[in-house]
């Protein structure tokens, strides 16, 4: 039966409700789980428009400055307005101030003026490529000065306090993780649309206006895209939280610059040592780069979802190593011990060079893994 010429007005919140309730009712029973609150309660805030996402608090920080003044102070001026945000988020987070206001220039354009310089040497990970992005030059990552998104959509597979999330999926990656499920664009810098900040700014908008309880930025790898997601937070006015979905081979600098616009991270943590994460992802000084990151989102005292691939055959080398690492440095985190390993990428196309992994794990191995997560204390999500 079709009703051509029947129109039924409903409210757009109830409707998004009534959507997580069918397609995933853990997304709204998630949050009585008194524990959930307490280590995700500033994005829960912000996710209810009680509180603004940082990026906001950011731009209402003035700072007078020249964007061609050398680099060096540049990040004088960002450490010290580092420290005053900290003074006004915290009078934000506790109800002191109830409104923010955009001034310019901002704490935040003054991040954008460091990213863009940034690019002329490139550091935004830790491979510290130096070339000059700007004029078109690129290494590892395979990107210059132009991002590319290959799709972005509200995405109801992520982890239940996220969902429906607003995913804009980056092109290209600074990792070459031989497994890879999204290699299709992790692997081909050209795989998407050419975005200006302005034209993020407009995802992002369309993302919230569909329903999205946050954007998540992801790839590929949203790293070497930096310089265009601080932009288009300047042209931004969304009210949802800022997602950080990343391998988290970030340099100290990338990191510094996100510290006060994400207002939640999900980063992975894939290995459990060096020599894994070189064989499997060619990445040098993996668990030093990947840890030190971590540690630091643990002390900014940021909201955070780790993520963790359980490989085959890497429970003793990887998976342990990683839960107790988490279960010693990151108290408030939660953990997600992810299952959905499938051989992907070149382990699907040559599994004879890669054996211990051309298989999806088996639930022995899975079990292990949550009953050595449960014996650490950790408070994780298993997701198929």
């Amino acid at each position: 039966m079709v009703f051509s010429n029947v129109k039924i007005w409903v409210p757009a919140f109830s409707f998004r409700v009534m959507v997580s309730w069918f397609l995933r009712p853990d997304s709204l029973l998630v949050w009585d789980d008194p524990e959930v609150r307490r280590r995700l309660s500033w994005y829960y805030s912000v996710m209810k428009r009680r509180r603004p996402p940082k990026f906001q608090i950011a731009s209402s920080i003035y700072v007078g400055f020249d964007p061609e003044e050398p680099l060096e102070k540049l990040w004088r001026k960002h450490e010290e307005k580092s420290k005053e945000f900290d003074e006004v988020f915290e009078e934000v987070r506790d109800g002191v101030r109830r409104e923010v206001r955009r001034v310019r220039p901002s704490f935040l354009d003054l991040k954008y003026a460091i990213v863009l310089k940034m690019l002329r040497s490139c550091t935004f990970c830790e491979w510290r490529c130096r070339l000059n992005r700007e004029e078109g030059k690129f290494g590892v990552c395979r990107l210059d000065n132009v991002s590319r998104v290959s799709t972005y959509f509200l995405h109801w597979g992520e982890e239940a306090p996220l969902v429906p999330s607003g995913t804009i999926f980056f092109a290209s990656c600074n990792s070459r993780c031989v497994f890879c499920q999204n290699w299709d664009i992790s692997t081909d810098r050209n795989a998407g649309t050419p975005v200006e900040p302005e034209d993020l700014a407009g995802m992002m908008s369309l993302l919230e206006r569909d329903g999205a309880r946050n954007i998540n930025f992801v790839g590929g790898e949203p790293t070497p895209n930096l310089h265009v997601v601080l932009g288009a937070l300047t042209h931004s006015r969304a009210r949802v939280p800022m997602l950080w979905n990343s391998n988290m081979y970030l340099s100290v600098e990338a990191m510094k610059l996100l510290r006060e616009v994400i207002d939640i991270w999900l980063p992975d943590f894939k290995f459990g040592n060096d020599k894994c994460a070189l064989r499997l992802s060619s990445l040098p000084r993996y668990f030093e780069v990947v840890s030190r990151n971590h540690k630091l989102i643990s002390d900014w005292g940021a909201d955070v979802i780790v993520r963790h691939l359980v490989l085959p055959n890497h429970v003793e080398c990887c998976t342990k190593p990683v839960l107790e690492w988490i279960a010693e440095n990151m108290p408030r985190a939660l953990v997600n011990i992810m299952e959905q390993y499938r051989p992907e990428h070149l382990v699907l196309k040559h599994p004879e060079k890669y054996p211990d992994i051309a298989r999806r794990p088996r639930y022995s191995e899975m079990e292990e893994a949550y009953s050595y997560a449960r014996r650490l204390g950790l408070v994780y999500e298993p997701v198929s």
